[in-house]
């Protein structure tokens, strides 16, 4: 049976592809980006199955009008992908305050704002899932992306939070944690050099060819509309096995961490 998507950022990259492989299926999508008409191709392909808006996420009376209309327009939204967001390559000490506050309102902050605008529709319609796209960044690491990484790690913090709130009413959610996946996302990511204290260090390295890259976006997004469909779909979808392995390799390892200092933890409980 056919589905209806709402979905953001769906101007490029996962955005994109998961639009037009919905489309291609005869499933119905409400996509907004900040500009609407790098979807006309799909527009004039596929009619009034594709629902467009002009939408910056870190607009949040924006996004609250945009996700009123959008359940207004249609019957039913059974699927929310929340994928707007970007990357910025800098070690902590090179950014700027405006790419931090920047970061901050576009991946995290309009993530937060999307969920809390859609929840009560979902509730009202007696259920919905509700997917975030997160990242193998939201559980592990790397040098001069610590940014990005606030900003996963913050959301899956508030998702975890968020699905025991919302489970009740028939509502689930998934993170979405794909490994690097060959797509316009790191090419579209902006790259402050290092200063000096920095060059020759851990975060000065050079980019990671896309060819080079694990994942490919046909069978991630694939991957995704696979656990849209699924009767339980998981918490955390995590795709690729570059992710996989990076996951697991650090999970392990801070578990290690922690079990040794059983303890010592000890040691602060109340006499």
């Amino acid at each position: 049976m056919a589905k209806t998507w709402f979905v953001t950022g769906a101007s490029r990259g996962m955005g994109r592809e998961l639009v037009e492989q919905l489309l291609a299926r005869g499933d119905r999508v409400a996509a907004t980006l900040r500009r609407p008409g790098a979807l006309d191709d799909l527009a004039a392909r596929y009619g009034d199955r594709l629902w467009v808006r002009a939408l910056d996420v870190t607009d949040t009376a924006r996004l609250r009008a945009v996700v009123d209309e959008a359940f207004a327009a249609h019957d039913r939204i059974d699927v929310v992908v929340s994928n707007a967001g970007y990357g910025v390559f800098a070690t902590a000490e090179d950014l700027t305050d405006e790419q931090i506050d920047q970061m901050i309102a576009t991946n995290l902050t309009g993530s937060i704002q999307l969920a809390r605008a859609v929840v009560p529709h979902l509730r009202a319609q007696g259920g919905g899932h509700l997917m975030q796209m997160s990242s193998m960044g939201g559980q592990i690491t790397f040098p001069a992306f610590s940014m990005y990484h606030v900003t996963k790690w913050g959301i899956e913090g508030f998702y975890d939070s968020l699905a025991a709130e919302v489970e009740p009413f028939g509502i689930r959610t998934t993170l979405i944690e794909p490994g690097m996946v060959r797509t316009g996302f790191f090419d579209a990511a902006a790259r402050v050099p290092v200063s000096a204290p920095y060059r020759g260090g851990p975060a000065d390295r050079d980019p990671i060819p896309v060819e080079d890259m694990t994942d490919s976006p046909e069978n991630t997004t694939a991957a995704v509309i696979r656990a849209a469909e699924a009767s339980d779909p998981p918490r955390r979808l995590v795709l690729g096995s570059d992710a996989w392995e990076l996951m697991t390799a650090t999970l392990r390892r801070r578990l290690a961490d922690i079990e040794a200092q059983r303890d010592n933890a000890a040691t602060a409980d109340a006499a």
